[in-house]
């Protein structure tokens, strides 16, 4: 199992909190795509954070829309 550090992933981001969040949008995505399931696949959350520590991953942060009454 590979271990990531903060330091590793918030390397391409803002800050760690954020680098989880990315990689978790990132892993449902790849969810989504047909693939073969075998025994040496990887888990699908550790591929996200392969390619966003490897810096593969573009993202932009888009504002918080507020609702007004």
């Amino acid at each position: 199992m590979q271990v990531f550090t903060p330091d590793e992933i918030s390397r391409n981001s803002a800050n760690k909190y954020l680098s989880v969040l990315i990689a978790a949008k990132f892993a449902r995505v790849l969810n989504e795509f047909p693939r073969e399931r075998t025994s040496k696949e990887k888990k699908l959350t550790t591929r996200a954070l392969e390619e966003l520590s490897a810096g593969n991953i573009e993202y932009r942060v888009m504002p918080r829309k507020r609702g007004g009454a």
